[in-house]
């Protein structure tokens, strides 16, 4: 009997695999963690692009001159979206500051009617010629809640509010 359990004792063909379930759980928490991660950087830069190429229509005056309306501007912003963003979840707001150091960049607060839909009203003033325009691009990010209580989500029902800001001033067109 003592023979058997020295045998027991010295046979280590499993400890790849124990050590593999005390480790595997914190491991794939990690891997996890870094994908949603990337994925959020990834949406925020894509956002960040609408952001440049909605500021461009304004700062040469483009939406100016063709009296864009605030739903035409969203479609135009909709229309630099990366393929994996929807356009009914982008929210824009355009704005002037009296100069640049008074130009709102603040993070707006969403509210939400009873259904979870976004109840703001964003303001949409393009300016005029030598204008600070503000342009603010908004974007709900739906993101998965993560193992290890890790989540990235800052609004309800699990998104992530992302804001893209330009601050510019319009050239004389």
């Amino acid at each position: 009997m003592r023979a058997f359990g020295a045998k027991l004792l010295a046979d280590q063909s499993g400890t790849s695999t124990l050590e593999f379930a005390f480790v595997g759980p914190a491991f794939f928490a990690v891997i996890i963690g870094t994908f949603q991660t990337a994925l959020v950087f990834l949406a925020q830069q894509g956002l960040e692009t609408v952001a440049q190429d909605s500021a461009r229509k304004l700062m040469t005056g483009q939406a100016q001159q063709a009296a864009m309306t605030a739903s035409q501007f969203k479609t135009a912003a909709c229309a630099s979206l990366p393929p994996y963003m929807e356009c009914s979840k982008l929210m824009v707001d355009v704005s002037v500051a009296s100069s640049f150091s008074n130009a709102n960049m603040n993070v707006p607060t969403i509210t939400y009617n009873g259904s979870g839909g976004v109840t703001n009203t964003f303001g949409f003033n393009t300016g005029s010629q030598g204008s600070i325009v503000v342009v603010r691009v908004m974007y709900l990010w739906p993101v998965v809640g993560g193992v290890l209580n890790f989540n990235l989500s800052n609004q309800p029902n699990g998104n992530r509010l992302l804001v893209a800001t330009s601050v510019l001033k319009s050239e004389f067109y």
